[in-house]
């Protein structure tokens, strides 16, 4: 910032320049534009539940009617294993980051074309923007894991000392949908077909994570493979986590949560180098 003299009246003048290197997170001006952080979750969260009825029981709703579908077809029909646990809690406790992998990056692809024209009028870190999507979605996770907490204590199984990882696990859930989030908001500002996409996407996802089946079905000769699914290591952290699981596979989580480092890096780099031609685009 620089000051100069005009007709006695001193003027403020803001110069605001790209920053230089390949990997500049800025957390300094997420941090001084942390208000704006804020209205944007307030504002996300006041429009998704207006003039409903039921308000955010629409977050405990959604993955109970799938837990019922999913239970009478695989579990009753297909008989497909649990574990050991009924498969009621077994199906639901994966739903639980499940569903908010899928809003979350619903919400954060469509946050930067979304605010196109607060884009375009004033300047404030973009990254605010795909990163309010993610934390709003917290809401919805939580009024989920209160039923998910009754049914245990329905079924008897209690928590162990694995809850203390549940945090750990769900940061990796917050990371991998803003991770992927990153590379496609930004993709969707120039393509817009990525939004058309994201639907299907999301489909395909969900029947290639151990949601319905555990990791277990899964050949061990294949499990390297599957473990690139970062969902398959949040998932299978959050059965062990929860449920006490016994013998969860660390390998899945290790190889996971790897890949989730991998793309918030390179979704960053990503977002960063692209969003200096947001403003023009979107």
């Amino acid at each position: 910032m620089e000051a100069k003299i005009m007709n006695n009246v001193p003027e403020s003048i803001v110069i605001i320049e790209p920053k230089k290197g390949l990997f500049q997170l800025d957390l300094k001006g997420i941090w001084q534009h942390r208000e704006l952080l804020y209205f944007l979750v307030w504002r996300d969260l006041k429009v998704r539940y207006k003039q409903t009825i039921i308000g955010i029981g629409w977050a405990v709703l959604q993955p109970l009617i799938s837990m019922i579908i999913f239970t009478l077809i695989f579990g009753e029909l297909a008989k497909i294993p649990s574990d050991g646990l009924p498969y009621s809690i077994f199906v639901y406790s994966a739903l639980l980051p499940w569903n908010y992998f899928a809003s979350a990056l619903q919400r954060c692809v469509a946050s930067v074309v979304g605010d196109a024209s607060l884009i375009s009028k004033v300047y404030f870190p973009r990254l605010i923007l795909p990163l309010a999507s993610t934390v709003s979605g917290l809401t919805d996770f939580l009024a989920s894991l209160v039923l998910l907490l009754g049914m245990m204590a329905y079924y008897g199984i209690g928590v162990s000392w694995s809850v203390l990882m549940l945090p750990l696990f769900l940061v990796l859930a917050v990371s991998t949908a803003l991770a992927v989030g990153l590379w496609l908001s930004a993709l969707n500002v120039r393509y817009r077909d990525v939004g058309y996409t994201i639907p299907f996407i999301v489909q395909i996802w969900m029947y290639a994570s151990p949601i319905v089946y555990p990791v277990s079905m899964i050949p061990q000769k294949y499990r390297f493979f599957y473990s690139l699914n970062p969902m398959a290591g949040v998932i299978e952290g959050f059965r062990w986590a929860l449920l006490g699981k016994q013998s969860p596979v660390f390998s899945v989580m290790a190889i996971s949560a790897a890949v989730v480092l991998l793309l918030v890096t390179g979704g960053v780099i990503f977002f960063r180098n692209m969003e200096k031609t947001f403003a023009d685009v979107v």
